[in-house]
């Protein structure tokens, strides 16, 4: 009877196993297959690069007296990658600070260039940051990988897997004409679906903590939704629209939902935290005490809930207070009329973004202790 039970076992988690791995090869070829997608140039680029380049020699500097920069420096590069690669080159590189470099003997930059013939146009654009992007996101998933140890490490192949799905499934959708709320609606099931996966199995845990991370992201943007049709903010109120017009007019991207989209997206960790931690606490509470009823149990996660509502909440405020420093710096050194302030589109969509965010961390702690309950529950 023991060996039939043990069979039974290996033949059940052998087809679980063949069922994800073929689920895995139909996602990836789905994948594959959206990214196959033709992009209309919206800028001439012919003949233009952006190569890597190490400067050799600062022919003219712009450093004043004070210490400011004034006009361009003049230096010389030799170029890494490239047309010009091993070359030797003479070019400029201004003070700005939105590009260009402070450059100095030995520093790698980046350079645009344009090479037509025998004639080249080229500028420092910025410092090469390359290396520095890769080695902090090194030290963060090796730092989880050494403190959560094999959790840590399966939190950080759901954070890799977020982050390309981010460039691989969210944007291609996007560029093709999808609803950019629903596509961010899509993108947080499926995010948060292989995350709680990967952390928690295929168990009801993590299936209540699934449900509850989508209920808080759509209460999150009905919530802004609401906010948008009683004040009057909606998603062609941003600051970059113009150039967002472009995008709609030649591919028929909607480009007024990117700003509810985006919010889903923002809310999603903190939604997913309260959800994973209320779903964990309670099906410890349930496998230590299973005599619970349903009304106790519900209760427990209540209280459970309730202490991390105010931090939860706090944390995405902060976060879209921090965003906007600059704008709020800007207000208060020109006195900024407090009818002005209070009716701008800038501060509106701010308060927007932290009062719904906010709306879907604290509404998901009753429907995620709901759900919990349902699911521990019905074991007996």
């Amino acid at each position: 009877m023991r060996m039939h039970r043990y069979g039974g076992l290996l033949s059940g988690k052998t087809a679980v196993r063949c069922f994800m791995a073929v689920v895995i090869c139909i996602f990836g070829i789905w994948v594959v297959r959206l990214n196959q997608v033709s992009r209309t140039e919206l800028t001439v680029r012919t003949g233009q690069s952006f190569e890597k380049a190490v400067v050799t020699e600062i022919l003219a500097d712009n450093l004043q007296e004070n210490g400011t920069r004034v006009g361009e420096q003049k230096v010389k590069v030799q170029m890494l990658t490239g047309e010009k690669k091993g070359e030797e080159l003479e070019i400029t590189s201004s003070s700005g600070y939105l590009f260009g470099a402070a450059c100095r003997p030995g520093m790698k930059v980046i350079v645009m260039q344009s090479v037509a013939g025998e004639t080249v146009i080229a500028s420092v654009y910025t410092q090469d940051r390359e290396w520095a992007v890769y080695l902090f996101a090194f030290l963060y998933v090796a730092a989880l990988c050494l403190i959560g140890g094999w959790q840590g490490f399966k939190g950080s192949l759901g954070l890799i897997f977020t982050f390309f799905s981010m460039l691989f499934i969210y944007l291609p959708l996007i560029y093709r004409g999808y609803s950019p709320f629903w596509t961010a609606v899509f993108l947080c099931f499926l995010t948060t679906a292989v995350t709680m996966y990967l952390i928690g199995g295929m168990t009801r845990k993590t299936a209540a903590a699934t449900c509850g991370t989508v209920a808080g992201v759509v209460i999150a943007g009905a919530s802004a939704r609401l906010f948008s049709l009683a004040s009057g903010i909606t998603g062609y109120n941003i600051s970059d629209i113009e150039s967002l017009l472009t995008l709609w007019n030649t591919n028929g991207i909607q480009v007024g939902g990117l700003l509810f989209s985006g919010l889903l997206i923002s809310a999603l960790g903190a939604v997913m935290d309260v959800a994973m931690s209320i779903s964990s606490a309670l099906y410890e509470i349930s496998a230590q005490n299973p005599e619970l009823t349903g009304r106790e149990l519900f209760l427990s996660g209540m209280h459970i809930g309730r202490d991390m509502m105010g931090t939860d909440s706090n944390t995405l405020i902060l976060a879209f207070i921090g965003s906007n420093v600059s704008m709020l710096t800007l207000d208060y050194a020109y006195a900024l009329p407090y009818q002005q302030v209070i009716n701008s589109n800038n501060i509106g969509i701010a308060i927007m973004q932290g009062l719904a965010g906010s709306f879907g961390v604290v509404l998901s702690v009753p429907v995620t202790v709901g759900i919990c309950t349902a699911l521990y529950r019905s074991r007996r």
